[in-house]
């Protein structure tokens, strides 16, 4: 077999392809896991969602009950002038010296606060909004994934695609020499053959930088090594978008999107601000009910200290707001502008999404196109440099001809991978979206990668 000849060097470096793609040890799904527990944002995601779990917890705390117990010291030197009735000099000294005890446990129960039921609405309201955000940091997550992984892909694919080029130019630099030697072929030849080789060693010197960068984006997202990710399966074949119509899935979107989730959520938030403050101004109602105990240790006068005292007392606690010079007025015109303030957020977030899922469609139903005419184009390129390479060989093409044949095939090979990329990552997008995206999707991802 002549590895020399075109058609072996493309079946070598697809065994190559294959061999490397056996021997990987990193896939998509084990890089989402790595950066679930590694992606300082996605951390810090977990801990908001902690925080914003609490919110919920607050809200009930206002309207159970509360308990709190109270207690005081007080030393008191008693001094007194003038003359005290006989019948009371039992009882009253003219100076005493001692120390007072207080301690009393005091139970609150709102029996009715409308304002702390709306401050409870909006706490939960609050940490439903948590649990949005959190859902949408692990979209991001997927998201960030899948970009930093076939990023990698698509930029070892660019520096094997430069290598392989460099190595088909120096080939036929040195065949130039050769013909030019005997005298077979012109300087120019051999000059043009030099220029295009000098060309590609830039394009390659770029292409590593760029995967050093892609590699280095990774690492920094997951915590693994870069090297060894496995590659598209051979077979890949991209299928079109289920269900194929537009319209269901910006319907999903607007259903299901965690923008327009948290966005609703915030709407919700401001409408219960609102009626924070219009309530504010309602008389409240509690349950009080307390026991105390107090007492003295010196020579105070019983009528200004007892020895000891226990006292058990419950009623009802009344309290009306009069006047709040303004502020609580103030403060629901305020909360009124920022409702219709998150209107506007929130049918700009529904526009948004319905042009996300259309974008991300698209680049799903006419990547399918793409790949398939990107294939045949490929395969085309690769028959016509088969073709441009024998009629050298026989007289009728020049050199030229050949490398200018050989670069579109080059560039074909590095299209034809853009393209796969670009389809695989508006899948996520379109999941995205919609609201749907998932670990599911990261496995179905992780099915059209090279077996390992």
């Amino acid at each position: 077999m002549n590895l020399f000849h075109p058609s072996a060097r493309w079946a070598l470096l697809a065994a190559l392809g294959l061999s490397s793609a056996a021997a990987h040890a990193v896939d998509l799904v084990t890089a989402y896991e790595a950066a679930l527990r590694h992606d300082p944002t996605k951390l810090a995601a977990d801990q908001a969602r902690i925080a914003g779990r609490e919110l919920a917890v607050q809200g009930d705390a206002l309207l159970r009950p509360q308990i709190s117990l109270q207690a005081g010291v007080n030393r008191i030197h008693d001094r007194s002038s003038g003359n005290i009735p006989p019948a009371l000099a039992s009882f009253l000294s003219s100076s005493g010296t001692g120390t007072t005890r207080q301690a009393a446990v005091v139970l609150s129960q709102p029996l009715y606060d409308a304002k702390a039921s709306a401050q409870k609405q909006q706490l939960h309201l609050q940490s439903d909004l948590a649990e949005t955000q959190f859902e949408q940091a692990r979209q991001d997550v997927v998201q960030r994934v899948s970009e930093v992984y076939f990023g990698v892909l698509l930029a070892e694919n660019a520096v094997r695609v430069a290598q392989a080029e460099k190595a088909a130019l120096a080939l036929q630099r040195d065949r130039a020499q050769a013909r030019f030697d005997v005298g077979r072929s012109k300087i120019t030849d051999l000059r043009e053959t030099q220029a295009r080789y000098d060309q590609v060693v830039t394009k390659e010197i770029s292409a590593r930088s760029t995967l050093e960068l892609r590699r280095a984006e990774f690492c920094e997202t997951t915590g693994l090594p870069a090297e060894g990710l496995a590659g598209l399966a051979p077979d890949f074949v991209p299928g079109a978008p289920v269900p194929s119509d537009l319209a269901t899935w910006q319907t999903r979107g607007e259903d299901h999107s965690t923008l327009v989730r948290a966005k609703r959520s915030q709407l919700e938030i401001a409408t219960a601000e609102i009626a924070k403050y219009r309530l504010a101004g309602r008389p409240t109602l509690n349950l009080v009910a307390s026991y105390a105990d107090s007492g003295q240790n010196g020579n105070l006068s019983p009528l200004l200290a007892v020895d000891r005292r226990h006292t058990g007392s419950v009623g009802l606690q009344f309290s009306m707001p009069l006047y709040a010079g303004g502020g609580i007025d103030s403060r629901e015109r305020e909360s009124i502008a920022k409702q219709g303030q998150a209107e506007q957020e929130l049918a700009a977030a529904q526009r948004e999404v319905r042009l996300r899922v259309q974008d991300a469609f698209l680049a799903v139903t006419t990547g399918v196109s793409r790949v398939a005419s990107l294939t045949e184009s490929l395969q085309s390129a690769r028959t016509a440099l088969e073709a441009t390479t024998l009629g050298r060989d026989v007289g009728t093409r020049t050199e030229p001809d050949v490398l200018d044949t050989q670069q579109r095939v080059f560039e074909a090979e590095l299209a034809l991978a853009q393209a796969r990329f670009d389809y695989l990552l508006g899948r996520v997008r379109l999941s995205a979206a919609a609201g749907e995206l998932d670990q599911s999707d990261v496995r179905n991802l992780n099915g059209l990668l090279a077996s390992h």
